[in-house]
Parts: C-alpha cells; sequence; structure tokens
C-alpha cells in the first residue's frame, strides 16, 4: 500500500515533469527539471537506494541545472510571448498515457520494501556464490564492497568516470565564465 508521503511524492515528481514539458520559458523550464530530478531523489530515498538518490541529486539537480543555467546566460531570451504553454501533441499524450497506464497495471504484482517473502530477499544462486566466495576471491571482508569494487569493478569505475568528468566540466565552465 502507497503511503500518504509516498503519494506526495509521486504527485510532485508527476507535477514537476509535466511542468517541464509544458513550460515555455527556459528558466522555468530548467527550475521544473531540477525539482522533478530533486524529487526523484527524494523518492530513491523512499526507496532505500541512497546511492541512487545522492547520484540522482548530485548530477541530475545540481550539475545538470548549473550547466543549463550557464548555457542559457549564453544564449538570448526569446521576445516572443512566453507565459503560454506549449501547443499540445495528442499523439504523444497517448503514447506516454498508454505506456503510463500499462506501468501502472503493474504496480500491484510489486511486493511491499522489506517484504521477507520478496523474491529479491531470497538468496538467488548469484548473491549465495558471492557471500560464498568472496572473501577467497577478493580479500575484502566486505560483501557490498567486494561486489562494487572487484566483481563490477569496471561497471563502478566507470560511474565514477561519468561523476568525475561532470564534475570537472562544471568547474571548467565556472573557471571560463569568471574571466569573460
Amino acid at each position: 500500500m502507497i503511503t500518504a508521503i509516498e503519494a506526495v511524492l509521486l504527485a510532485f515528481v508527476l507535477f514537476s515533469a509535466a511542468a517541464t514539458v509544458l513550460l515555455r520559458d527556459v528558466l522555468a523550464t530548467i527550475v521544473a527539471f531540477a525539482a522533478y530530478s530533486l524529487g526523484l531523489a527524494l523518492v530513491w530515498v523512499v526507496l532505500r537506494a541512497p546511492d541512487v538518490a545522492l547520484t540522482e541529486a548530485a548530477i541530475g539537480a545540481g550539475v545538470t541545472t548549473i550547466l543549463f543555467l550557464l548555457t542559457i546566460t549564453r544564449t538570448v531570451r526569446p521576445t516572443e510571448d512566453i507565459t503560454a504553454l506549449k501547443k499540445v501533441h495528442w499523439p504523444g499524450v497517448l503514447a506516454v498515457g498508454l505506456l503510463g497506464a500499462l506501468l501502472l497495471w503493474t504496480v500491484p504484482d510489486i511486493p511491499a520494501i522489506g517484504d521477507a517473502g520478496a523474491v529479491a530477499w531470497e538468496y538467488s544462486e548469484v548473491s549465495q556464490y558471492y557471500l560464498e566466495n568472496a572473501y577467497e576471491e577478493t580479500h575484502v571482508k566486505n560483501v557490498v564492497t567486494a561486489v562494487l569494487a572487484a566483481y563490477r569493478g569496471f561497471d563502478t569505475f566507470g560511474e565514477a568516470v561519468v561523476v568525475f568528468a561532470a564534475g570537472v566540466a562544471v568547474l571548467a565552465i565556472l573557471k571560463e565564465e569568471r574571466f569573460t
């Protein structure tokens, strides 16, 4: 069953996503997108995935918003009437609505968070293998660290490179902005 906090977060994310798509003012769209990303980060916190939440907040709400804002400082604002909403593309709305309905149709089959009977909590062959062999193969005492650093090392390294590159790009742009 969905809690009140989850319902409010879901409504906030849906509202900010719609605002991102429908607003015509570029600055307002960027602010709505930042709110959407921050809402998603909070959803990940509620779903007990703090690592994903931190990444979403840092990259989605932080770095991306800064890059968008720096981009519009170098562009010209339109002189036309920007208060009106964009014309709605009804086939796109229909396609998104159908996909959303299909996804919502699957929601009752999702187990509750922390449900001991959920398949994700059962030990699969893969997780059992990690639990039994992680220390002998990696010499790392923490199984989660062993999986992230040894078994999924290239994936974790790739994620770190992406976050580092985004940070360097923002710092380079900010440094260039001071001298121009």
